[in-house]
């Protein structure tokens, strides 16, 4: 399937916009297409990243690895790695160093980062919407929130951490339907790791999310959690690898692929 013109249109603006510096969450953006969470690191780690992602596909489902130095993705023709995410972090040993609009510096740095395009829970929200299903973040204009759970991954040589999760606040009476539109694309998350109470998951403080913005959870609503691709920065603050460059926690890469190529 090729996405319309109209589609590829709004996604081409939206990557202007963001190299112009804006920086806005990108849920809702480019409403069809395929959004994609954003993690480099040197040479020298890149099998550790891709190992960790094949043990652990639910929170990690790699879309696309780009070779040594490379910055264009061939999800989207003529984009650019460095430029065209709203926000990006640069981590050192472990730690959040910085956050920047322009990450061409790190390619600077690190001529051979090697870059994973993992899928991201935004491209399901098309599907959600077109159901009915209220998207509360975008409704309030807010990042989804995202929290640290206590389920461990499974470690790959000096990667390790636990998984992240994204949280929607969802009707009861829709809560299967959830389940079963976002259960269509396991590329990008796929189905729910949880429903209902958040210390199942050690999440002690549901207002409190580690990442993204607190949650509005209305009368007859539940909180559903989906894996988040989030969870390689979870390990990059448990592993502490020297230099790694990921997005900012909801400001995503933006494709020219629709949602339905990724249909289960």
């Amino acid at each position: 399937m090729i996405a319309s013109t109209s589609q590829l249109a709004e996604a081409r603006a939206a990557r202007a916009s963001y190299r112009a510096g804006e920086v806005v969450p990108t849920s809702g953006v480019a409403h069809g297409l395929v959004q994609a969470n954003l993690i480099s690191v040197p040479a020298d780690w890149a099998f550790e990243v891709l190992l960790f992602a094949q043990r652990n596909p639910k929170p990690c489902p790699v879309l696309e690895v780009l070779d040594p130095g490379a910055h264009e993705s061939s999800l989207a023709p003529g984009s650019d790695l460095r430029t065209d995410i709203p926000a990006y972090r640069v981590w050192r040993d472990g730690v959040l160093a910085e956050e920047v609009t322009d990450a061409s510096a790190a390619w600077e740095e690190h001529p051979d980062l090697v870059s994973f395009l993992i899928g991201c829970s935004f491209t399901f929200e098309a599907g959600l919407a077109d159901a009915g299903i209220p998207i509360r973040h975008q409704e309030l204009g807010r990042n989804v929130p995202m929290y640290r759970t206590s389920r461990a991954c499974a470690p790959a040589g000096r990667l390790r951490g636990d998984m992240v999760v994204s949280m929607r606040p969802i009707p009861a009476d829709r809560v299967a339907d959830a389940v079963r539109i976002s259960g269509r694309y396991p590329a990008v998350h796929g189905a729910p790791v949880h429903v209902g109470d958040p210390a199942s998951l050690g999440i002690a403080d549901l207002g409190a999310p580690e990442f993204g913005d607190a949650p509005e959870v209305r009368d007859g609503e539940v909180p559903v959690f989906w894996a988040c691709g989030v969870t390689p920065q979870a390990a990059i603050m448990a592993s502490r690898p020297p230099f790694a460059l990921t997005h900012a926690p909801g400001h995503m890469f933006i494709t020219d692929v629709p949602d339905a190529e990724y249909l289960a």
